[in-house]
């Protein structure tokens, strides 16, 4: 539609007589986006009650921009959960907490048993992570995954939060039960950044459930059922441990982008 919109067609338009699938209404629609005129005209053809919401829109906002825009609060938990949490973390926390501490008395009842602390730490903030960006847990997933901070960004503050959690529970246990520190800090590192990396190929959540699933599998309940404790969690594999955390770390990193892709939250 090059030429102007008649009248007729636009009061038919402006009252509503011109359905979805009337031949007019799509060329009026397209034309109207480009004419100023069209639109101009288009206005008065408005019904009266149309013109009265306008005019109070109208007035309202002279009003509110009369006295300046009214500056938004949020409350320190809500925006904690929106930058660093979900709020279905509360329960995996309660879970990790759980966890920890059964390992632990565990580990105090049964000293010459292998040490079900150590063989839980690397898989530890695993689970976390899943719930953290999750499409499944996260209520908010629809909306948080199409905002400019999605991705790789939020995901680590998401870390961080389960970080939190996780490693200071580990601290306590391994440090009452004289554990050293390197043998559950860098395995969970590693299977944290583990976890991230492979997460952004076949989402996160799947990527937690093969990896610490694999690794309860393959080492915790061989290593329980044999009472021996692993080469993995002992003592000479401190470097091995480092260099792995080191080089997934980079690699997460450098992946950053898969994180951009909905299939992360899967």
């Amino acid at each position: 539609m090059t030429a102007h919109v008649p009248a007729e067609t636009l009061a038919a338009y402006a009252a509503g007589q011109l359905r979805a699938d009337d031949a007019l209404t799509w060329p009026v629609e397209v034309h109207l986006e480009t004419c100023a005129d069209c639109r101009d005209r288009l206005a008065g053809f408005a019904p009266a009650p149309v013109l009265a919401i306008l005019d109070d829109t109208r007035t309202a906002l002279l009003a509110q921009a009369a006295h300046g825009p009214r500056p938004v609060r949020r409350r320190g938990l809500r925006r904690f959960t929106r930058r660093w949490a979900s709020s279905s973390m509360l329960s995996w926390a309660l879970m990790t907490a759980a966890a920890i501490t059964a390992a632990f008395l565990l580990d105090r009842a049964f000293p010459l048993r292998p040490s079900v602390v150590l063989l839980l730490a690397p898989v530890a903030p695993l689970a976390g992570l899943a719930t953290a960006w999750s499409r499944h847990w996260d209520p908010a997933w629809e909306t948080i995954s199409g905002t400019s901070r999605a991705g790789l960004e939020l995901l680590l503050r998401r870390t961080v939060t389960v970080l939190v959690v996780v490693l200071p529970l580990l601290t306590v246990a391994g440090w009452v039960l004289g554990k050293n520190p390197a043998l559950w800090l860098l395995p969970s590192l590693a299977f944290t950044a583990a976890t991230l990396l492979l997460g952004g190929l076949i989402g996160v959540g799947r990527a937690a459930a093969l990896l610490g699933g694999g690794w309860v599998l393959a080492v915790a309940v061989p290593a329980l059922v044999a009472v021996r404790l692993p080469v993995l969690v002992q003592s000479g594999s401190v470097p091995g441990w480092a260099a792995a955390a080191v080089i997934l770390t980079a690699l997460a990193l450098l992946r950053a982008g898969d994180h951009r892709r909905l299939s992360s939250w899967n």
